[in-house]
């Protein structure tokens, strides 16, 4: 059994063995930790406020806002024709206007904007707007979508007259595919075949601390942008293109998010922008926040996909071939969605060898909320067929689901992924078995069965599902950072590099690495706010790859500089390099050791530069779009958890009794951190699969806006019996920031074992022989309708079937 850092031991940390947890958590509790609605703000501060279109999809005829501009407090209105430079904030592609002009796209897309003394007299105004729109029937069934050509592929962008564009080229331009091996013989040749379909719902990222953006004038004709934002370089641009500005007008500066989760890595720009056109147009502060029914309105949300599969498999489960289907429903316009689709069917095999292969992702478009980054960025999405398939191929054999499981995870001789980069540490069949045992699953499930046998109401479900996630962008020029450090002559150490903090804590991991190099004491290393005119060209803090980039780059301008302070120091001591080291808070010499403040003051003193820059490209990694085919992840993170469920199979109500969890951090940083992330993803994964309902009426209008109509996991919906471990033993196989490991998304998708053990729980009604369909988010209703499709027969209805698949996929 491999060795374990086991949940709340005492065990040293693999890096800095002193460093404490998350550095910013008594700031986090005590509430002194400040966001931008926190800072006092200017005396000339005024307030910004929206008018959000309150249709789906329509033409705005006439637009008065006469009215508008004489309530009191009101000093401008703004529409898309007061904007100098251009009026678009799309992160990739252009299709999001930062103001609405001749049409709106979906219902919560902001027309213009009031600035006014007070955010009371803002909000107020708004509502005096006489708008006449020419309303028009809105797309938002995303198959529909695709069948009828719709999509979000940039080279449809200029070519979307309503209601509908020119359907013959988008259908012709609609998906990408990775294909491995000959997919169609495998499947006929197939001695069993099963084909299914799912509906995955979409996620509200829900942070505490809303969008919100502050802008102010500088002395030099230049705005200074707080904003609470993943990637502060791209609202640096975004703003400057609004303005028409060179971006060396705008500093953009982020201190800390109240929770981010992707939400705020492309959208928040428009906050910003719209907060900089204020403060440009009135010479003044500007604040601007969206209240939370707002918030949930204007910005998107996790995709939702829909699904489809066929596989091939033999007596033992083993698969022949799979043909995936991926459909996401990215809303108006591109955002991040051509990244999103692609991680998706990056992660179709999760942690199985899929054999002869083919995955095919399209990206729908719908009159909604542009849908947008959220932690695992398609990847939980493109997961979920694949697991479905292995439970429905477990019940149809009669076999255990872990079995089958095991037979088809990657090894040494399977590992071959199907878009052809070679796995080179597939370490999921021995942490598999290491959970396995160490939760006791065989016994549990034999006791389990026993239990479901003489139970009429309650039956309990199990579930053991592995985790392979991918790391770096699939971009491959955002596999980059930068990093600033700085000495002063009393020897405390300041750091600016360009991930942001989002109480993930990479501001924690990235001063331990600089400590580390230097060999000093932890609490003389401080983190600077994340500002455009010290690191420039920054990338967003996404993909799991703060620490693997940030950290890297710090590193490296900490070794410039302890290299600078090895060779002063030789030539002071009149001593050879190799008698010299920094540890211990100073330096230590053949001889003894001097203080880390005396060694900085004495080079200073001589004029050593004490500052230096540090920068960091992933190596190794590239992706043929055409082919479908490369290296698109530096690396793999491995994981698993068992989930068990006790489900009230007259009510649909059910509770999480248990989860245990073996996840892979490589050589951690900071183990307790990691544990800290590793639960919380957990948790959010669970509520994105099993309550977190989106709901839109036949208008394209969200309906669920708020706490009251949409729920997040709370304390009582967590396990009751919560168990993570850290694997250990097994460093990085790639040279990454000490042969540590991503752990930002990946524990995400440890949560599809909670679905896979409802799932179990219903089928039982069934005697196990079929799989029942489950869309998410598995809420008691849904469980419910399943138990009573279970008891009548129907499991087969909708889910794993020998049927022909829909249309979508039959089609191609």
């Amino acid at each position: 059994m491999r060795k374990l850092i086991q949940h709340g031991s005492s065990t040293a940390l693999s890096a800095c063995e002193t460093v404490p947890g998350h550095d910013s958590a008594i700031g986090h509790v005590t509430g002194r930790a400040a966001y931008v609605d926190d800072l006092p703000g200017p005396a000339d501060m005024h307030h910004l406020a929206v008018g959000l279109s309150p249709h789906a999809s329509a033409r705005i005829r006439h637009m008065d806002l006469s009215e508008v501009r004489c309530q009191p407090g009101v000093i401008d209105v703004i529409t898309a024709a007061e904007i100098p430079g251009h009026n678009e904030v799309g992160a990739v592609y252009p299709g999001d206007p930062l103001l609405a002009e001749n049409e709106v796209r979906y219902a919560g897309q902001m027309v213009f904007a009031v600035v006014a003394d007070t955010l009371y007299h803002a909000r107020c105004a708004v509502a005096h707007a006489c708008i006449d729109y020419q309303v028009m029937t809105p797309a938002l069934d995303p198959v529909a979508s695709i069948k009828a050509g719709l999509t979000v592929l940039p080279e449809h962008m200029h070519e979307r007259p309503l209601p509908a564009p020119a359907l013959d080229r988008g259908a012709a331009m609609s998906e990408d595919t990775q294909t491995s091996g000959n997919v169609d013989r495998a499947l006929q040749e197939a001695p069993h075949v099963l084909t299914g379909e799912q509906c995955i719902g979409g996620q509200e990222h829900f942070y505490l601390e809303g969008q919100i953006a502050q802008a102010e004038r500088l002395d030099d004709d230049g705005l200074r942008v707080l904003t609470s934002s993943q990637h502060p370089s791209e609202v640096q641009k975004l703003v400057a293109e609004v303005l028409g500005i060179p971006l060396h007008g705008i500093v953009a500066e982020v201190r800390r998010m109240g929770g981010g989760f992707g939400g705020k890595e492309s959208q928040a720009a428009a906050l910003g922008a719209m907060a900089a056109l204020a403060a440009h147009r009135n010479g003044c502060a500007i604040r601007f926040r969206l209240p939370r029914a707002d918030d949930m309105q204007a910005t998107g949300k996790r995709h939702p996909f829909y699904n489809q599969y066929r596989v091939g498999f033999d007596e033992t489960g083993r698969l022949i071939g799979a043909d995936i289907t991926l459909i996401g429903n990215c809303g108006h316009s591109p955002d991040l969605s051509e990244g999103v689709v692609d991680r998706a069917m990056f992660h179709a095999d999760n942690a199985y060898y899929l054999g002869h292969a083919r995955v095919t992702g399209h990206r729908a478009m719908t009159h909604t909320a542009s849908n947008t980054a959220f932690r695992g960025f398609g990847g939980p999405q493109g997961m979920m067929p694949i697991e479905g398939a292995m439970d429905d191929i477990a019940r149809t054999l009669g076999l255990d689901p872990l079995d089958v499981r095991k037979r088809n995870l990657y090894d040494l001789e399977r590992c071959e992924t199907h878009y052809g980069q070679q796995i080179d540490q597939p370490l999921i069949g021995d942490l598999i078995e290491t959970l396995e045992a160490s939760s006791n699953y065989r016994v549990r499930r034999d006791e389990m069965a026993a239990f479901n046998a003489d139970s009429p109401v309650i039956r309990k479900g199990l579930a053991l599902t592995p985790v392979k996630f991918g790391i770096s962008f699939t971009a491959r020029h955002l596999n980059q950072a930068g990093a600033l450090l700085m000495i002063y002559t009393d020897g405390s150490v300041l750091i600016n590099h360009g991930g942001t903090e989002m109480g993930q804590g990479l501001h924690t991991k990235v001063c331990q690495v600089v400590a580390r190099e230097l060999g000093i004491a932890y609490h003389r290393v401080r983190i600077s706010a994340t500002r455009t005119d010290k690191v420039p060209n920054t990338s967003p803090t996404a993909a799991s790859s703060g620490a693997d980039l940030n950290a890297m780059a710090a590193r490296k301008a900490a070794i410039t500089l302890r290299e600078r302070l090895v060779d002063f120091a030789s030539e002071w001591q009149a001593l050879p390099r190799e008698q010299l080291t920094l540890t211990g808070d100073g330096l230590t010499t053949g001889t003894g050791h001097i203080e880390w403040s005396e060694l900085i003051q004495q080079a200073y003193l001589a004029r050593v530069p004490l500052s230096a820059t540090g920068f960091y490209a992933t190596p190794e990694i590239h992706y043929d779009r055409q082919t479908g085919r490369g290296r698109p992840f530096y690396y793999y993170a491995w994981g698993a958890a068992v989930s068990e469920v006790h489900v009230d199979t007259l009510t649909g109500e059910y509770r999480v009794a248990r989860v245990d969890i073996l996840h892979d951090v490589g050589d951690s940083l900071n183990p307790a951190i990691d544990r800290g992330q590793i639960e919380g993803g957990f948790i959010q994964g669970m509520g994105w699969l099993t309550t977190e309902e989106l709901k839109w009426d036949d208008q394209g209008h969200l309906l669920t806006t708020g706490p009251a109509t949409y729920k997040i996991p709370a304390c009582g919906d967590a396990p009751r019996d919560f168990r993570v471990a850290l694997l250990e033993g097994h460093p990085n196989s790639q040279a990454t920031i000490y042969r540590s490991k991503a752990v930002g998304e990946p524990p995400l998708m440890l949560a599809i074992s909670v679905w896979s053990a409802l799932r179990d729980a219903i089928a039982s009604l069934a005697d196990d022989r079929s799989s029942p369909r489950l869309d998410t988010p598995a809420t008691p209703e849904r469980v419910l309708m399943a138990c009573h499709a279970a008891r009548a027969g129907n499991v087969h209805d909708g889910g794993a079937t020998r049927e022909e698949m829909p249309d979508v996929m039959s089609e191609k």
